[in-house]
């Protein structure tokens, strides 16, 4: 399978009840993958806003830094994040990111592995 993230159709939504809506485009779902992949999204946060804080289960999520700058927040413990950046989320732990600059889009991909 072959998907291009750029032209799959974002919704515009609040993401786990953080401030401001980002863009989020499903590349693939748990149904497309032979193993314990969730999902694939590529997200957009534009200036200001945030996925909220949230805990998942028995899963880890991967965040990708492709563009501009955040404050990823793990555990209450906020660390600022980059392009290149990873960010491995490990099972029951709580995660937010938030998009801190005032001109410049954060632009991420997002994936969940089950355990």
């Amino acid at each position: 399978m072959i998907r291009n993230f750029y032209k799959v159709e974002p919704v515009f939504e609040h993401s786990h009840d953080g401030d401001g809506k980002v863009y989020a485009a499903k590349i693939f779902s748990e149904t497309e993958f032979s193993t314990k992949l969730q999902f694939l999204f590529y997200t957009v946060l534009p200036p200001g806003t945030s996925i909220g804080a949230h805990k998942h289960g028995n899963d880890e999520e991967l965040y990708i830094i492709l563009e501009g700058t955040g404050e990823m927040e793990v555990n209450s413990v906020k660390t600022t994040v980059v392009a290149g950046d990873v960010i491995v989320n490990k099972p029951f732990e709580t995660h937010g990111l938030r998009n801190t600059s005032e001109i410049e889009d954060l632009k991420i991909l997002v994936f969940e592995v089950a355990v």
